[in-house]
């Protein structure tokens, strides 16, 4: 079993997840393993077309112990629930800790875009958020990333070597300087301690 405190994680009150190319795959090896007495929310970007609804909560809910739903805009972010971003929306979290939805432009070609999820969950959690970057093909959740890092929070990145599209954890990795890189099945173990930790 993972040391949490050997990793330096002192513990979180929020998970934000950004993924791209690869992503259901990836997920799918990660959220089941979320125990259903999770203390912590646990928001997602997935890079989704924008012609059509997110199939993911659909996908996921069977699969999951937690809660797993799409937020309205204005919506409390509330724990033991996974938050999955709707399409073509922008997902944020506002520092009193509550979704907001946006359509504004595109950023890196995305909306929802993982750099403007961890950018206002950095502002809105400040070091206790925890962000988890998996595989993906652009370099969305980089800057987020280190957003995360600067307000002194804990960032994971999939090992660029293990995904599936190495070019977002590469990007990560060389941007924010994660305190770890890891392999989904370490990731899921991380985060069955990190989020069911009353720490």
């Amino acid at each position: 079993m993972l040391n949490l405190e050997e990793l330096g994680f002192a513990g979180c009150d929020a998970v934000v997840v950004g993924a791209s190319a690869g992503a259901v795959e990836a997920l799918t090896r990660i959220l089941p393993e979320l125990p259903a007495e999770a203390r912590v929310p646990v928001v997602v970007v997935v890079h989704l077309p924008p012609n059509r609804p997110s199939l993911l909560p659909e996908l996921f809910r069977p699969r999951c112990a937690l809660r797993v739903q799409e937020p309205d805009d204005k919506q409390p972010v509330t724990a033991g629930t996974i938050w999955f971003a709707p399409s073509d929306y922008h997902l944020m979290i506002e520092r009193d800790q509550a979704f907001s939805l946006s359509v504004d432009e595109p950023v890196r070609f995305s909306r929802p875009s993982i750099d403007v999820l961890f950018e206002t969950a950095a502002d809105a959690y400040g070091p206790r958020l925890c962000g988890v970057v998996l595989t993906g093909a652009n370099d969305d959740g980089a800057l987020g990333a280190r957003a995360i890092r600067d307000a002194g929070g804990f960032v994971v990145a999939q090992d660029p070597a293990l995904a599936d599209s190495k070019e977002m954890p590469t990007a990560t990795i060389a941007r924010a300087n994660p305190q770890w890189i890891a392999s989904l099945p370490q990731i899921a173990d991380f985060l069955r301690q990190a989020t069911g930790s009353s720490s």
